[in-house]
C-alpha cells in the first residue's frame, strides 16, 4: 500500500551567481573555482547564521529551479556508460535537490559572500550546513566508477561544451 509521502519544504534564501544558462554553467564546484556568488539568507532566518563565519568552507543545499524530473538512467558527464541517478550527479532527478561545497569568504548580515559557486543564479536555497573536515572526510571513502577516470580525463570532460563520443 502507498501513503502519501509529501512534504513541504520551504527556501530559506536564495543563490546568486553569474551563472545565468543551464548549458552555460559549471558541472561540479571543482570546475568553478574562483567564481564568486553570494547567499541571500530571508531576515527570518539571520539568528541561524551565528558563528557561521568561523567555516572555512559550506554545504549548500539548493532547489535545482530549472531542472525536471528525468530518466532513472543517464550518461554523467564523466562517462560514456549507462549510470543509475542514485550514483551520479546528474541534475534532472527525481527530487530536483543540489549539493554543494564553496567556500566561505565572508558574512555581512544576511549576505554570505561565497566562492566555487556551480549553481544558476537565483536558485532558492533550502539549508545550508557547515562543512566539518573531521567528518565530512571519511578514512578509506571511495568514488565509485569515479575512481576509473583520471583528473586529466575529468578536467576535460568537465568543460562545457564536451561531447560524449
Amino acid at each position: 500500500m502507498t501513503k502519501d509521502r509529501s512534504l513541504s519544504i520551504h527556501p530559506i534564501g536564495v543563490i546568486r551567481t553569474p551563472h545565468k544558462e543551464a548549458e552555460k554553467t559549471p558541472i561540479q564546484p571543482c570546475f568553478a573555482r574562483e567564481i564568486r556568488g553570494e547567499i541571500e539568507v530571508n531576515p527570518e532566518f539571520a539568528e541561524g547564521l551565528m558563528g557561521i563565519e568561523g567555516f572555512s568552507h559550506l554545504h549548500l543545499i539548493y532547489h535545482l529551479h530549472q531542472a525536471g524530473p528525468g530518466p532513472l538512467v543517464v550518461k554523467p558527464f564523466l562517462t560514456d556508460e549507462p549510470t543509475g541517478i542514485f550514483a551520479c550527479r546528474y541534475p534532472e532527478r527525481p527530487n530536483s535537490i543540489g549539493l554543494s561545497v564553496v567556500r566561505l569568504l565572508g558574512v555581512e548580515g544576511c549576505r554570505l559572500q561565497v566562492e566555487d559557486v556551480d549553481m544558476l543564479d537565483g536558485s532558492p536555497l533550502l539549508d545550508i550546513k557547515p562543512y566539518y573536515p573531521k567528518s565530512d572526510r571519511p578514512e578509506g571513502a571511495w568514488g565509485g566508477w569515479t575512481e576509473g577516470v583520471s583528473p586529466q580525463e575529468a578536467q576535460r570532460r568537465g568543460k562545457r561544451g564536451f561531447t560524449h563520443a
